[in-house]
């Protein structure tokens, strides 16, 4: 999870990377889709804004899916950034592809979103200011029972295919809220995929990977180099776990990608290293969503 380490790390890259600078110049969604690599064979799809009720409340989130038929659902759970124009084009992109997608606000008990400015960064004092508060607030229960109210609508959808599992995906923060969704609806969860993830295998009696028995999804865990310098145990932790659960999981350590990689408005995004862990996470929904 960010932390300031990782948050070291990234300054020390965009010192000689101009990436951030150019994306926040295109902080809209149409921009930043139009950054992303298209999608072959896209579908045209149709997005809204939508509320979502909660034990706690009502979360605001955005529903994309392809304009006509049926498909399998995923759920996506955003960065410590929430939910903003960069997830919205990942999401959009998703939905492309054949999904029926929402992605999530995490912090709706505190805000609606986007809960911080375009070009808002993690290495600034005044977001963290914002987010960790908002962060700290959520739990192994809320995990629980957000998942159990996300699924639950989308079941209800139109747009969705009831018949094929969900698949769910989180970044950063949003690693451990996959990890408790799978286990929080097995029975409807075919898949589940963590981009540099925080906290999937520690010491806490309410470790993520503590649940895997519990589960049945397929798995997907791109792990960010750094990280995993700081932690190489983890990984070893989580494929113990899945094998003695049997079940299948993919647990890489991509080179050379940072912690945050893989939304394009990161202040370290890897276009390469994130394009191959996009491809991964579209090989596992079409094998396990089936």
């Amino acid at each position: 999870m960010c932390d300031d380490h990782t948050q070291h790390d990234a300054d020390v890259l965009e010192a000689n990377n101009v990436t951030r600078r150019q994306f926040g110049k295109m902080s809209a969604v149409a921009g930043l889709a139009a950054v992303l690599p298209a999608v072959a064979n896209a579908q045209d799809v149709t997005e809204s804004d939508i509320e979502v009720k909660t034990p706690d409340g009502v979360a605001d989130c955005y529903f994309v899916h392809p304009s006509s038929g049926k498909h399998p659902a995923i759920l996506v759970w955003p960065d410590i950034l929430g939910l903003r124009p960069a997830f919205r084009a990942m999401g959009k992109r998703l939905a492309q592809s054949g999904y029926s997608v929402l992605v999530v606000n995490p912090f709706y008990r505190d805000a609606k979103s986007p809960v911080v400015g375009e070009g808002a960064s993690f290495g600034q004092p005044e977001t963290r200011e914002i987010v960790l508060p908002m962060a700290r607030r959520l739990s192994a229960e809320t995990h629980f029972t957000d998942a159990k109210a996300f699924a639950g609508f989308l079941d209800q959808q139109s747009a969705v295919d009831v018949d094929r599992r969900i698949g769910t995906t989180g970044y950063c923060m949003g690693g451990p809220m996959v990890m408790r969704t799978v286990a929080a609806v097995p029975d409807r969860m075919g898949a589940g995929a963590t981009f540099h993830g925080g906290g999937l295998a520690t010491d806490a009696e309410d470790s993520p990977h503590l649940l895997i028995p519990e589960t049945s999804a397929h798995m997907l865990h791109c792990v960010a180099e750094n990280d995993d310098k700081r932690n190489p145990e983890a990984k070893e932790t989580l494929r113990k776990a899945y094998a003695e659960a049997r079940i299948p999981a993919e647990i890489e350590v991509y080179e050379g990608a940072m912690h945050g990689w893989c939304p394009p408005d990161s202040q370290v995004y890897n276009e390469a290293q994130a394009e191959r862990a996009w491809s991964r996470m579209l090989a596992l929904f079409k094998s396990a969503l089936a």
